[in-house]
């Protein structure tokens, strides 16, 4: 008797509606809009309005999702929502997105991993459903990372977006289609390379706080990259040998869409050609735990998943965080 899996029967995404160009971001770090294209190949990327938040974009995600796998709020048996930058400290936003679905009763909880959440996330959701726990979940990240941008930093102002994405994960008998595994890994010895230190419990806000800027986004982006490729390559390589498979048998490949150099260094070094790699971060940026479920919607809507495609999923985030998943599509 086959064992349970856990297959996406629907994904989504959604941008907030003000597009940020790069000439803008520039007359603010004083660079040339073709300096930030050479640094990390974005061109353009979303912020939110006043309007809109991390909530709000992830029910427009849901929605869609739900609307794909021909399903309404009333089927979900339970939410989860990765973010870094939800709309408050609590309640979670995942209670705040199942008030807006209209349901209630289920459970809703968030999880925070920075951008490899999306991961973290779906690992738990897979766990549920092969354990006969639930029967059908929704796995949202959503991110608002323009509120904790300092404009004026040059290593973060250029590359965050705001964004989200979603995906529905169904419960199924089908060993030839659905996740395959998915294996996570962090090291906080590397807790001080991306981080928001200020406004937590170590540092409530407060005029100093405000006035160091401490409540916003700070990274070393340089020896971030540096350990996070390396980690996250060996990663990958361990898991495709561990099941068995080859890097030539892998049809479709989402990485995280941190910087562009970085997503074709790691194409190089793992061979995988360019044409099986998706990227998007030249028109939204880098959208921290949303850049994997809003990457694999754009593959999803584009035709570049078919029925059986081995799909290799890979992430790395604050924490340091970092993690890969096997799926094969359909």
């Amino acid at each position: 008797m086959f064992q349970p899996v856990s297959r996406i029967s629907g994904t989504g995404s959604a941008l907030p509606s003000r597009r940020v160009e790069n000439s803008e971001v520039a007359a603010v770090v004083g660079k040339d809009p073709g300096y930030i294209v050479r640094v990390s190949g974005i061109r353009t990327r979303h912020w939110v309005e006043l309007d809109e938040d991390c909530s709000s974009l992830a029910e427009q995600a849901s929605r869609q999702a739900l609307d794909r796998a021909g399903l309404t709020p009333q089927d979900l048996d339970v939410i989860i929502v990765s973010t870094t930058s939800p709309d408050m400290l609590f309640p979670s936003t995942a209670c705040l997105l199942q008030a807006r679905l209209g349901i209630a009763g289920i459970p809703a909880f968030d999880c925070s991993a920075s951008c490899s959440g999306f991961l973290y996330g779906l690992s738990m959701a897979d766990c549920f459903l092969r354990s006969g726990q639930f029967q059908r979940c929704l796995i949202v990240a959503s991110e608002v990372k323009s509120r904790t941008l300092d404009r004026q930093d040059l290593s973060t102002a250029i590359l965050f977006g705001d964004g989200a994405g979603a995906v529905i994960l169904e419960r199924a008998i089908n060993p030839d289609h659905g996740i395959v595994s998915i294996r996570l890994h962090a090291d906080g010895r590397y807790h001080e390379l991306v981080k928001v230190s200020g406004g937590g419990s170590r540092q409530p806000l407060s005029p100093s706080v405000l006035e160091n800027r401490s409540h916003t986004l700070r990274i070393q982006g340089s020896k971030l990259f540096r350990i996070a490729i390396r980690k996250l390559r060996q990663a990958i390589q361990d898991h495709v040998k561990e099941e068995k498979w080859e890097m030539a048998d892998l049809d479709q490949v989402v990485f995280h869409q941190a910087n562009a150099r970085m997503i074709a260094h790691l194409c190089r070094t793992l061979e995988i050609s360019a044409d099986r790699c998706v990227a998007i971060m030249e028109d939204v940026g880098n959208t921290s735990s949303a850049s994997l479920p809003m990457a694999l919607d754009y593959a999803n809507r584009h035709d570049r998943l078919q029925k059986g495609s081995r799909i290799l999923l890979g992430a790395f985030g604050g924490g340091l965080t970092w993690g890969t998943a096997l799926i094969r599509w359909g």
